[in-house]
């Protein structure tokens, strides 16, 4: 009966490995086919304008990025953030951590060889030959193949390597929305920067911590970081998820000494060349956190620039309170979701958990702009297949929160393009759809969603085709900002609640069956 019983575990290990390795080639075949036509769409989307096309006297952000290019590859590293005559901060002055310094030297190294006048000092700023043009989008592409892509496929083989058939069954649509996030593409391939890069970093952090590789996740993590400050947006669910991981081991000092080696070590070795003294590490620091430009810019869907119609934060509060303000506000928002995973970790958790974080941050924090949204999409696309109706909410909002910064850069055909599309394929026939969601879907169906909606579709059409009144010239954008962020409030207060719900699924239930 026990070698009858073993055997017959055996075969069922054996069966599930051989389903896993067919799982993984499809995936595989999946992955390349869908992989293809979302570098299509990349490159359909350059071929449109960018950031400060032809608008003189600082262009946009593809000349910020171009003349990082041109400062690292002819000036000595430690100048590269310090003002001087040759590097004169006021114009596009790096204002990112090392890695994107270094990944700004790379890049112009690749622009000096094939066109040397694109990167050359001082001559070069402003530069917009259709070869210079050609180069600065393949570096966008090339960075998104090498780094972005790849983080993606390391993540799909670590969610769904599960013997659930019933999520295996959603996992090309989960690819595409991985892949052909729409903006991310009009973000990186449109108004140009390159957020492909620390997100990608992002992705394979969370991949490692999934498959249970905490001290890759954490490197990895730390390399988003030092790309993008924004990345900080995901540090309180990375550390509560790992501290939590941590208590519950057999040598919980050991497990965060050697996750806090790694950090320090990862750190070490990106800031090397700024630790020969406090000063030079200073004049870094005092780069990346730009008080100097006010609690918000622009019609950013957040709540200090939401709330600003009503109450002058600037006129009222001094820079130092309104720091405060924001900090204290988003650390009171990010501690529920941290003090969840703390008590109990879940590696479904942890990506409720980078939602909630980098919700409280794009929400609360200091000097946010219509970009970060990119920031809490992104794990909400991870969390698309289990999630699919909140995420269908997110994305369509996420895409309207930043249509006046695409309109400002002519991106209006690829913005309805890609709209278009990822209404076709949000809304792809035979989809497996989990109905985790149904209580969110009942409640803003019978509250919000059809007024929402017709808004949605409302200021589209009254952005392109109607003038604001001359006294209230950026009426359209407030509208805009304010529908999409009480939105955004809706999903990340809806995330808190389905993150502490996790481990009471009977309330869950029940809370389900009242609002049906």
């Amino acid at each position: 009966m026990g070698k009858g019983n073993k055997v017959k575990d055996t075969a069922s290990d054996v069966d599930d490995d051989y389903w896993w390795w067919l799982v993984q080639k499809g995936t595989a075949a999946t992955f390349i086919a869908v992989g293809l036509f979302a570098l299509l769409v990349r490159v359909a989307v350059s071929l449109h304008p960018y950031s400060g096309a032809a608008k003189p006297p600082k262009f946009g952000d593809y000349e910020a990025q171009r003349h990082w290019m041109e400062i690292t590859i002819n000036l000595p590293i430690k100048e590269w953030y310090r003002n001087n005559t040759s590097n004169n901060l006021s114009y596009w002055g790096l204002d990112y951590p090392p890695l994107t310094a270094y990944q700004s030297f790379l890049h112009g190294l690749f622009l000096r060889f094939f066109h040397p006048d694109s990167v050359s000092l001082f001559t070069s700023r402003g530069h917009e030959s259709y070869l210079g043009k050609l180069l600065m989008r393949w570096t966008v592409l090339s960075s998104d193949a090498l780094i972005f892509f790849p983080a993606v496929l390391y993540f799909v083989i670590a969610y769904y390597n599960q013997p659930s058939r019933s999520r295996k069954s959603n996992l090309a649509w989960h690819i595409a929305m991985l892949l052909l996030n729409p903006c991310l593409i009009l973000i990186d391939h449109g108004h140009f920067q390159y957020n492909c890069i620390s997100l990608g970093f992002t992705v394979g952090a969370v991949a490692a911590i999934l498959s249970g590789k905490d001290l890759v996740g954490s490197a990895l993590y730390c390399l988003a970081l030092n790309h993008k400050q924004m990345s900080a947006y995901f540090a309180p669910a990375f550390f509560s998820h790992l501290l939590g991981k941590c208590l519950r081991r057999k040598h919980p000092i050991l497990e965060v000494s050697k996750l806090g080696l790694v950090v320090l070590g990862t750190f070490a070795a990106v800031w090397w060349p700024y630790l020969y003294s406090t000063h030079s590490t200073l004049e870094v620091l005092s780069r990346l956190a730009p008080f100097e430009r006010g609690l918000f810019e622009d019609y950013v869907a957040n709540f200090w620039c939401a709330s600003s119609v009503l109450i002058k934060w600037r006129r009222l509060f001094t820079t130092e309170s309104l720091k405060l303000l924001s900090f204290t506000a988003t650390i009171i928002t990010c501690l529920p979701s941290m003090v969840q995973q703390i008590k109990c970790p879940s590696n479904r958790g942890f990506l409720y958990g980078l939602l909630n974080s980098s919700f409280s941050f794009y929400l609360f924090s200091f000097q946010v702009h219509e970009k970060s949204i990119l920031l809490p999409l992104l794990p909400a696309t991870l969390l698309a297949v289990e999630e699919s109706f909140i995420f269908r909410w997110f994305m369509q909002f996420a895409m309207l929160s930043m249509f006046p910064l695409i309109c400002r850069d002519n991106l209006v055909a690829p913005y309805l393009a890609l709209l278009a599309l990822i209404f076709l394929i949000l809304n792809a026939p035979g989809q497996h759809r989990v109905r985790e969601s149904n209580y969110f879907y009942n409640y803003l169906g019978s509250t919000t969603m059809h007024p929402s909606l017709c808004c949605y579709f409302i200021l589209h059409v009254v952005y392109l085709t109607m003038h604001p009144p001359a006294r209230y010239p950026f009426l359209f954008e407030a509208l805009i900002m304010n529908l999409c962020f009480s939105q955004f409030v809706l999903v990340t207060l809806g995330c808190n609640i389905k993150q502490w719900m996790l481990n009471k699924p009977l309330k869950l239930q029940e809370i389900e069956k009242k609002l049906i």
